[in-house]
């Protein structure tokens, strides 16, 4: 059990850091430069893969980490 959940930790790390920066210009808003860092943006392909990739790893992440304290 504690070998899956290292697993998963290390995949989520990954796929975390794998991510594009949504917030990149994030120092332009203190300035006043970036106005459309809030904007929508679809994800697609890859971006959409890791992003429901990340969501699930963290999910089981929880749900792990909840059910290995009942243990």
């Amino acid at each position: 059990m504690k070998i899956l959940f290292l697993i998963i930790s290390i995949l989520l790390i990954i796929i975390v850091l794998l991510q594009s920066g949504k917030a990149e210009s994030a120092g332009g808003i203190i300035s006043g430069g970036s106005i459309d860092l809030f904007s929508k943006r679809k994800e697609r392909g890859s971006e959409l893969f890791i992003s429901r990739l990340t969501l699930f790893l963290g999910i089981l992440f929880f749900a792990l980490s909840i059910f290995m304290d009942v243990i």
